[in-house]
Parts: C-alpha cells; sequence; structure tokens
C-alpha cells in the first residue's frame, strides 16, 4: 500500500526470506563462510544454529541460489516431526528418488544408487535440512548413516544441519557423540549490532529504490534495535508497520514517537485475554484498560457480546485511545478506496476503442 506514496518498486521489509534482500552481517557473512567451507570439504556436516527470526532460512536460500546445479545436486527439506522412516523417504523425495511401497532396505539401496550416479556424472549430492531441532535422535542417526556412504574414498552424500539453538542442546547428548565426529564445523548466527540494524533496514530500503523518503531519525533507529533486539525478523514486523503509519499520517519522516507509537500498539495486538473474575471490570477486545490489558479491535466490532461488556465497563477504559485505533482504521480504508479508485480511472472503459478498427502498432 505504502510502495507508491515512498516512490518504492517492492515492499521493503516482507517477512518471507528473498535472497534479493540478503543482508551480510558479520555474522551473516561468517555462517556462509561455514557453508561455503564445508561445500570445499565435500565431507561431513556443518551445523549451523540461531534464534528464531535470525535469518537462517535467508542464508539457506542464499546458499542454494549460488550453487551450479552443473557441479552440485542438492536438496532442502525442511524437518517436522519426523521419525527414522520418514526422514528417509523425506530425503528420497527431495532428490526425486521414487520411494512409494519401498521397504527401509529397498530404499536405502534406492538412495545408494542415486548417490552412485550422481557421483559418477560428475556432480556432488548436498541434503540441507532445515528445522533440524525437530528431528527425532532416531532420525538424526539416520542422517548420520547416509554420511557412510562412500565411492572408494570419496563421500557420497554432505549435509548441512540448520536449527534453532535447541539443536546445540540436541547434538551435545550422549546419543549424538558419533554425529559430532562427523561434524567438521558448527555455528551459531547471533543477531544483529545496534550499528548493523541501522545498515539492515537502510539496505532492506535501498533494495526497492529508497532515495531517502521516508527519512528515519537516529533516535529512531536506536529505538528499532532495542525493540527488536537485533533479530531481522522483529525488525522486519517493526518496520512494515512504521512504513504503514507514516504513509497513513502522510508523514516524511520516521521519528522516536512514531515508532514509540506502532510498539505500543503491536504489544497491545499480543497480549492474551485473561479470564474476569467476580467483581473485576470486564476485559473488552481492542480496548486498553487502566489496568493495561488488551485485546482485539476487530472481534469488538464483530461481537455484541464485546459491545455489551464495553457498555459495562464505563469509565474504566482508554476511551482516547479507542478513538485513536478507530482513526487509524478509518485512514486506512479511505486511503486504500482513494488507490482503487486511482486503479480504476487508469484502466480504460471496455467499449473504448481507437478509430478505424482499433489501435495502430507501433
Amino acid at each position: 500500500m505504502y510502495e507508491a506514496y515512498f516512490g518504492l518498486r517492492g515492499k521493503p521489509f516482507q517477512l518471507n526470506p528473498d535472497p534479493s534482500f540478503f543482508y551480510g552481517s558479520r555474522g551473516h557473512r561468517r555462517a556462509m563462510a561455514y557453508l561455503e567451507y564445508g561445500l570445499h570439504q565435500n565431507e561431513g556436516f556443518i551445523v549451523i544454529t540461531g534464534e528464531i527470526g535470525a535469518g537462517k532460512t535467508l542464508l539457506v536460500r542464499s546458499l542454494l541460489e549460488k550453487l551450479d546445479p552443473k557441479k552440485i545436486v542438492a536438496a532442502n527439506l525442511v524437518s517436522t516431526q519426523i521419525d527414522a522412516d520418514d526422514i528417509l523417504r523425506l530425503v528420497a523425495a527431495s532428490f526425486g528418488i521414487p520411494s512409494k511401497h519401498l521397504s527401509k532396505s529397498d530404499l536405502l539401496l534406492a538412495i545408494e544408487a542415486f548417490l552412485v550416479s550422481t557421483t559418477a556424472a560428475g556432480k556432488r549430492a548436498l541434503l540441507i535440512v532445515d528445522e533440524a531441532q525437530n528431528l527425532t535422535p532416531k532420525a538424526v542417526e539416520e542422517l548420520r548413516m547416509l554420511s557412510n556412504f562412500q565411492l572408494e574414498d570419496h563421500a557420497l552424500l554432505q549435509s548441512f544441519l540448520v536449527g534453532q539453538p535447541e539443536f546445540r542442546a540436541i547434538m551435545q547428548s550422549p546419543e549424538m557423540v558419533q554425529l559430532r565426529q562427523r561434524v567438521i564445523a558448527s555455528y551459531h548466527l547471533g543477531p544483529l549490532d545496534q550499528q548493523e540494524t541501522h545498515a539492515y533496514v537502510e539496505h532492506r530500503l535501498a533494495c526497492v529504490g529508497w532515495k531517502g523518503n521516508p527519512a528515519f531519525d537516529a533516535e529512531a533507529m536506536r529505538e528499532i534495535y532495542n525493540v527488536a533486539q537485533g533479530i531481522p525478523r522483529r525488525i522486519n514486523a517493526v518496520c512494515d508497520r512504521i512504513m504503514l503509519a507514516a504513509f497513513l499520517g502522510e508523514q516524511r519522516r520516521v521519528g522516536v514517537e512514531l515508532v514509540n507509537q506502532i510498539v505500543s500498539e503491536m504489544r497491545e495486538e499480543q497480549v492474551t485475554p485473561t479470564p474476569v473474575s467476580a467483581g473485576e471490570q470486564p476485559v473488552v477486545p481492542g480496548l486498553v484498560p487502566a489496568s493495561g490489558a488488551a485485546l482485539d479491535l476487530q472481534r469488538l466490532l464483530a461481537d455484541p457480546a464485546a459491545a455489551q461488556a464495553l457498555a459495562a465497563a464505563g469509565p474504566a477504559f482508554d476511551m482516547t485511545r479507542f478513538d485513536e485505533r478507530l482513526s487509524l482504521l478509518e485512514r486506512t480504508l479511505s486511503a486504500t478506496l482513494n488507490t482503487l479508485g486511482q486503479l480504476l480511472k487508469a484502466v480504460p472503459a471496455q467499449g473504448d476503442s481507437q478509430p478505424d478498427g482499433g489501435a495502430a502498432a507501433k
């Protein structure tokens, strides 16, 4: 919605991982270097961990874009709560190996035959397992067993395991000792620092043609870092809302006041309603009572029971804040309708045509 207003080619703070927005912080560059080192070694396991939203999936997708398909056959597997037999079938499916109705022994033979043929064709097989913390110990052990496949003295499969911090604890368990011996490098991807957060925001904006509109004050950047704690996904979520609010308010500069406003609204939206005990004021969706609780405005507008609770609450609620949120909703709807109106004006009527049989070709 706000892209055209600020002269941007696209949405700068989308949550979906997009390699074209990859920002090489010190941590991300080092993690990428470990992955590339692993590729050169052509054996063993590389383990990358990081907090939720730290950019692990984006790191993997950026690596995959760099790979030469003529040299490396890569499979990217996003794991869920799966056990040993399931992991083998997922590995086979990721490499395009038919596995329906195969027993485990036949499945292993099919995977080994594929790896041998890949190596014979002058290529290498790479398996990347994302969300590796979801793997059961038996599933991890099956992956380790796959690393035993060799042709002469060459390993047929290399694996990268990418997961959240709890995967580090899994790796340290006694049953993982044999896998740890196969790990040639591991790295934990930490958050961005304050300077990197500033550079990250400007990098994302520059990727879509940002020319300083809107401008971000230094205090606003510091507050974005304080709130997001250097986690890229959190930064994206906060900045996207900031850009929308600046558009709705027709602002060309982002100050710390706007950041604080957005952060306050986002915190309100994330608060879970608590049951009302006898004698307490009812909690109403979408409002912020004096106690600081907050609920969903949309539910208030759609639920008659919630409206009755509002009436019963009386002056205990901050009606000024309620009016502000309604005003924001109205501005959002107005801006949307204006945009749709401009698009409709730009589309010629169905009956319009060029004289003498249509438009002239140029």
